[in-house]
């Protein structure tokens, strides 16, 4: 029997996921929250949490900052890599629980794990796999696909800044959504079921959904707007990424094709045909939830 989990550190609490999850274990009111924090980060935290200041590239420093800790939660929106110290140190510590920062698409899909984004994210997954084996470290990861209110607020499931959003492929392409809070409920929901949630991935999602659904409930909530939509081909996006790739260039512009293959092209995966929402306590959101939303981010 796993013991229970008390002792939380959370990595990359002041991300747009990471403050989420933050928040929702401070919430829960059963878990003692410290907070690494990257030597030289200005982010800031509520007096009386603790924040340690790690080094990556310092076992000790890792190691020290885990010790007493009975989980980590990994929320690290890029630097994918330095989950394998990470790993390593939660060893050293004892630590009982890793969740990686693998949110997002269904790396369990052979297709998706090819997808070039997602390099750093498989070696993370491997590791884990290999440390369960042999140690007393276990692991779960989270798969929610879509991130649906981040999506919406960075123009990048549905462009609503300008009214004007790129439907791939025609916008029919159905796929999992889930907001920053679902992940986050998700999260406290496998740190008090450590047995049940032990050493796989999970899925989640609040909803499925298309762009061209997500189009008519951004008319419904703001039926005032110049709407004026745009059909591209994602085949016609890849070629661009890859050279993008090939010269270094790492940023969202290179990404955004690649992710939305793992997203929305039917066989990566990203509509989810079961999701273990019961057994973490997800509920799931309406489209009346997804019209409040996008009433909250159209201006």
């Amino acid at each position: 029997m796993a013991h229970v989990i008390k002792n939380v550190a959370i990595v990359g609490a002041a991300g747009s996921l990471g403050s989420v999850i933050f928040e929702k274990l401070l919430a829960a009111g059963v878990f003692n929250v410290r907070v690494l924090r990257r030597v030289g980060s200005k982010s800031t935290f509520p007096s009386g949490i603790s924040v340690v200041d790690i080094d990556y590239g310092s076992p000790a420093s890792l190691k020290a900052a885990l010790d007493g800790q009975d989980a980590v939660v990994v929320t690290l929106a890029g630097s994918f890599a330095d989950q394998l110290p990470l790993i390593d140190a939660a060893v050293a510590a004892g630590v009982q629980r890793f969740i990686p920062s693998s949110f997002g698409s269904n790396l369990d899909n052979a297709k998706s794990r090819q997808l070039p984004v997602f390099g750093d994210k498989n070696k993370t997954h491997d590791k884990l796999v290999e440390v369960s084996q042999n140690s007393g470290l276990s692991f779960t990861e989270v798969y929610n696909n879509a991130f649906l209110d981040w999506g919406l607020e960075k123009d990048f499931l549905l462009r609503i800044s300008d009214y004007k959003p790129l439907l791939i492929d025609g916008g029919d392409l159905p796929f999992s959504a889930t907001t920053l809070g679902s992940v986050a409920d998700a999260v406290v929901g496998i740190l008090k079921n450590p047995e049940g949630t032990k050493n796989k991935g999970l899925f989640i999602h609040d909803l499925v959904i298309t762009q061209n659904q997500l189009l008519a409930l951004a008319k419904r909530a703001a039926p005032d707007k110049p709407w004026e939509p745009q059909v591209v081909k994602l085949d016609d996006l890849i070629p661009g990424a890859n050279e993008r790739l090939a010269k270094g260039m790492y940023d969202m512009e290179t990404f955004a094709p690649f992710l939305f293959q793992a997203i929305m092209v039917p066989g990566y995966g990203g509509k989810f045909e079961r999701v273990d929402n019961e057994l973490l306590g997800l509920k799931g959101k309406t489209e009346e939830d997804v019209v409040e939303i996008l009433k909250q981010l159209i201006h």
